[in-house]
């Protein structure tokens, strides 16, 4: 596993994937960098995001997934989280504002009972009122940790089988998708980490099984399209057998 270097040239004008999704990596070093507070990064990020995903509008992009906060994010500072909430809130009020512009689906993987009432009703406000909307879907992955997500599916089914709805023989790998977060929303083609780090970090652990990983060394907030442009070009190179010879 290695660092994807871009080339300076290169630029995708290439078909996307049908599904990227994003781990939005680095904001705190890019802070720390310049001798910011960490919550400085996070909202240099929050711009970068704003950005790319207009991008990926543009290029035709069906579904974005990102990692917003893990359920590891909790071990932080109250004070960057409450930062990253303040983001998340100031986003989604503007986003509701815009959709009628935008048409933008919005759809949120995790555990949202531990965000603050209001958080979680602009949540539900912004997945319902975008409910009409088919031409992009961005998933947020918000207090999300992939065991999570598969301990729960898990448990959901146990609560089936111990209902007398079904037999433990009767799990398929299909069933047992339509129990996930994600239920419903094709597996990411590719999945990209800026920052330099080569982590999956416990992100989209069941939807990633043939996801092509591409990691860059730039941090997130210094992120730029033609970025975007050149995880493209590298996904284009993959030689994808699925398991196959």
């Amino acid at each position: 596993m290695a660092i994807f270097k871009k080339k300076k040239t290169e630029m995708a004008q290439l078909p996307p994937p049908k599904h990227i999704a994003i781990i939005m990596d680095g904001n705190g070093r890019w802070a720390k960098n310049r001798g910011l507070p960490r919550t400085a990064g996070h909202g240099a990020g929050a711009e970068t995001f704003r950005r790319i995903a207009n991008y990926c509008r543009t290029l035709g992009v069906e579904y974005l997934t990102v990692y917003a906060f893990s359920t590891e994010n909790w071990k932080r500072s109250e004070d960057e989280i409450a930062g990253i909430m303040k983001l998340l809130r100031n986003y989604l009020l503007e986003a509701l504002q815009d959709m009628e512009k935008n048409h933008v689906r919005f759809k949120f993987f995790g555990d949202l009972t531990r965000l603050s009432p209001d958080l979680q009703e602009l949540c539900r406000k912004a997945e319902m009122t975008s409910s009409k909307y088919h031409e992009v879907q961005v998933n947020f992955c918000l207090n999300y940790g992939g065991r999570d997500e598969i301990i729960r599916a898990a448990q959901a089914f146990a609560a089936k089988v111990a209902a007398g709805e079904c037999a433990p023989e009767e799990l398929t790998e299909e069933q047992f998708g339509n129990l996930l977060y994600s239920a419903g929303i094709p597996d990411p083609e590719l999945i990209i980490r800026p920052s330099g780090e080569m982590r999956t970090s416990n992100f989209l652990l069941w939807q990633s099984a043939y996801s092509e990983y591409v990691f860059m060394n730039v941090l997130w907030p210094d992120f730029k399209e033609d970025d975007l442009d050149a995880a493209i070009a590298e996904y284009h190179r993959r030689n994808r057998r699925f398991g196959g010879a």
